[in-house]
């Protein structure tokens, strides 16, 4: 693939939470022509106005090849998340891997050159712990982690057969704004205290927080997936997504407060439980070495990211409390 050629990219949950912030950013690269994906047919949106939506149905394989045609890339983000997978193991496989397995078998009918699955760091299990790579055996067998392997194993398999360029890349922990505040992210361990301290000003953590996540912020998140869509040649077709960074929960609760007097004016209370005698944090070291030996690097500013979610939650507060 030319590196610097225009490329028309068929993006799967556009209107998600990373799918909503990789559109906009994909679509600031003039030559890239932006398709959103949407189960549900629905009108573009207000951070996006000029994009195509397209309805991807992906009980129907036909629907997914005309979604395809003329498509360079996909970047497929759409998919059921770890309490929808946890409540409905069928939902989990149907959505995560079926679905996965439909779209780039469509993807690769229609002439689609390369194809990028989001996948999640949960597939090594959980919690995480010590040294963490590609080679790493894949044990979680959580229906979000089991499901997300096997649409993995479905993309890979395409690849394999040369007629398209495949990848999976294992996401870690990432954090940052969405576009739009009715994305399904509020679950999420930053955002979720992000609002708290918006809307209480308390940081209420239900653990001690000793346990370790590799957070990526989602600036990184995005341009890490441009830069694998102009990659000339995509090399391995498996990747970990992280931001070389593992600080315990508590740690980065204590982070997001110390922001707080300078994006929202006040301080809060960071509340937090006792640890248990002989409780401590174990060592977490999750490698992105394979991505940066294809001369990617991670710069985006963890402060900068945590102040934007922090302006983010006190503008849609604002917004919520204003009459009319």
């Amino acid at each position: 693939m030319n590196p610097g050629a225009p490329q028309r990219i068929l993006i799967t949950g556009a209107f998600g939470y990373v799918g909503g912030r990789l559109a906009r950013h994909l679509a600031d690269d003039p030559s890239n022509t932006v398709v959103l994906g949407s189960r549900a047919q629905r009108a573009a949106p207000s951070w996006l106005p000029h994009a195509t939506v397209l309805r991807t149905a992906f009980d129907d394989i036909a629907d997914l090849r005309a979604a395809c045609a003329g498509v360079d890339a996909v970047v497929h983000l759409a998919g059921a998340n770890a309490r929808a997978c946890t409540e409905d193991l069928a939902l989990a496989f149907d959505v995560n891997a079926v679905s996965t397995a439909r779209l780039v078998t469509a993807a690769r009918q229609a002439g689609v050159r390369r194809f990028i699955y989001l996948s999640t760091a949960h597939v090594y299990g959980s919690p995480l712990g010590g040294v963490i790579s590609e080679d790493t055996c894949a044990r979680g067998i959580h229906p979000y982690a089991a499901s997300h392997r096997a649409g993995e194993d479905a993309v890979l398999h395409a690849g394999a057969g040369g007629k398209i360029e495949a990848v999976a890349v294992r996401l870690s922990n990432s954090f940052g704004p969405p576009m739009d505040a009715a994305a399904d992210c509020w679950m999420l361990l930053v955002n979720d205290l992000c609002r708290q301290a918006v809307k209480t000003r308390r940081l209420v953590l239900n653990t001690p927080g000793l346990q370790r996540r590799d957070f990526v912020t989602l600036t990184d998140t995005c341009r890490a997936i441009a830069h694998l869509l102009r990659l000339p040649r995509f090399g391995d077709g498996l990747f970990n997504l992280g931001g070389q960074w593992a600080p315990t929960v508590r740690e980065m609760a204590a982070r997001i407060a110390a922001r707080c007097p300078v994006v929202l004016g006040h301080e809060v209370t960071l509340e937090v439980p006792d640890a248990a005698p002989g409780e401590a944090s174990g060592e977490l070291d999750f490698r992105v070495d394979r991505l940066l030996a294809t001369d990617f690097k991670l710069g985006a500013h963890i402060e900068a990211e945590l102040d934007a979610t922090l302006a983010f939650c006190a503008a849609h507060e604002r917004a919520q409390e204003t009459p009319g």
